[in-house]
């Protein structure tokens, strides 16, 4: 898989900030130390931009900025034979990846917050798509050989956006935070309805509703 399969697979932009909501709440609730956490999602990132994110502890991250504009979408996979940092590149971004980025979402491709201390974006893979389109596009890239059929780190970077299923996220999660994970409490939470205390203990005894305020809020979770 490359950032032009998840193109195919990503659906429109309200629904894909509604999954990325789900995913930031459902972790918060996992992981109450926000440190250990995969997915967040700050809804208030800047007056008129939300954005998710995705970091593994390992080096690998996406970014998701939603605005006025449509929605930009960054990912880095440390291992990628198309790192900036990597033997086939130049210490510059793979060629293709960011050339075609419309002028509405330059500003993110110099984002600080998504380049390295020489300015250079920490990118392998990047996806845009405007208000006005109706699909996500990607850049014209010839991919290397190399990279086991995911040379840009897409597969697993974006693996629980392209399959958004309850099912998919439980069997992650379990592996991930080594627990079990109540798959209806699961579609309660990808659905945004209200959270309950026995919803909330349902995934995790140890915490309450009272606890997550400052999450819900950041994430924009609906509340009742």
């Amino acid at each position: 898989m490359t950032v032009h399969d998840v193109a195919r697979a990503l659906p429109g932009i309200g629904e894909l900030r509604d999954h990325c909501r789900a995913l930031a709440l459902l972790d918060a609730v996992l992981s109450p130390e926000w440190d250990s956490r995969y997915y967040s999602f700050d809804s208030r990132w800047s007056e008129t931009e939300d954005m998710a994110s995705m970091r593994d502890g390992q080096g690998d991250e996406y970014a998701i900025v939603f605005s006025p504009a449509g929605a930009y979408v960054r990912g880095f996979d440390h291992e990628s034979v198309m790192s900036p940092y990597g033997p086939l590149a130049d210490g510059e971004p793979w060629p293709g990846v960011l050339d075609e980025v419309p002028e509405v979402f330059r500003p993110y491709v110099d984002e600080p917050a998504f380049s390295d201390e020489n300015d250079v974006p920490v990118v392998t893979a990047c996806l845009w798509r405007e208000t006005t389109d109706t699909a996500w596009r990607a850049g014209t890239i010839d991919f290397p050989d190399e990279g086991d059929g995911e040379p840009d780190g897409s597969d697993h970077l974006f693996e629980l956006l392209v399959d958004r299923s309850a099912e998919a996220y439980r069997e992650w999660a379990a592996d991930y935070y080594e627990t079990p994970v109540d798959l209806d409490a699961v579609r309660h939470v990808m659905a945004l309805r209200p959270l309950t205390n026995e919803l909330v203990a349902a995934l995790n005894p140890d915490i309450g509703l009272a606890e997550l305020a400052d999450d819900i809020a950041e994430i924009g979770y609906p509340t009742a």
